[in-house]
């Protein structure tokens, strides 16, 4: 895993060493974080395979980082937090997190959720290709969307969801199909966490929504309608 790098960003001194020391064992640099403003100035300094950042800091709260990073890249991060309302984790979906973990929390799960964001961002590199339903324009290889020619704001998690529904037309998905094979691990039965991917990629899509069909009682398909 030689250059693969991880920004850690919390201000608990023992929760970064204990990390740290889990995230080394599997090959990976650290560079640690204690405030925002640290974090943004390390950030902008080097390349990182993904970003592991905290909502509370000192100096620059986590959410304005996070805001930060967004404006010149698509690297993973992950959201670790005390709080774990929905409102929170729609507000961390809509600025583009990748994930959201709710201290306490095991560090094998966030061993678990990291390994599987950073390969499915290295596989979704290597997945060439376009696809195109009406007016709906998906660019693999770019991992941009266009609506009637306008190119569409998605999050990493958006999509990921909208091209793996694209690559798999008609079929039906349970939500716990969906997040296996988009989040990549087990998000301990929280089949909210697909609804409301779902519900927020709707809205980003305008007349195109039809596409995203509910499929009472089992789950969703992606479907081309008239």
């Amino acid at each position: 895993m030689s250059g693969k790098r991880i920004l850690l960003v919390d201000d608990e001194a023992r929760l970064r060493e204990m990390l740290k020391t889990y995230i080394a064992h599997e090959g990976y640099d650290v560079v640690e974080a204690s405030d925002g403003k640290e974090a943004i100035e390390l950030f902008h300094s080097q390349e990182y395979t993904l970003v592991i950042l905290d909502v509370m800091l000192p100096q620059v709260d986590g959410w304005t980082v996070c805001r930060e990073i967004r404006r010149t890249s698509q690297v993973p991060i992950i959201m670790l937090t005390a709080r774990g309302e929905e409102y929170d984790r729609l507000f961390g979906f809509d600025l583009g997190v990748d994930d959201y973990i709710v201290k306490p929390f095991s560090p094998k799960e966030l061993l678990a959720r990291m390994k599987a964001i950073i390969r499915r961002s290295e596989q979704s590199n290597d997945n060439l290709g376009r696809i195109v339903i009406q007016g709906l324009e998906i660019e693999l290889g770019s991992r941009s969307v266009l609506v009637d020619g306008n190119e569409l704001a998605l999050t990493p998690r958006e999509y990921d969801l909208l091209s793996f529904f694209a690559q798999h037309q008609n079929q039906v998905f349970t939500r716990e199909q969906l997040l296996d094979v988009v989040w990549g691990y087990d998000f301990a039965g929280d089949s909210r966490t697909v609804d409301t991917h779902v519900k927020m990629l709707r809205e980003r899509l305008g007349d195109y929504r039809r596409f995203l069909i509910t499929v009472w009682g089992v789950g969703y398909k992606f479907q081309e309608v008239d």
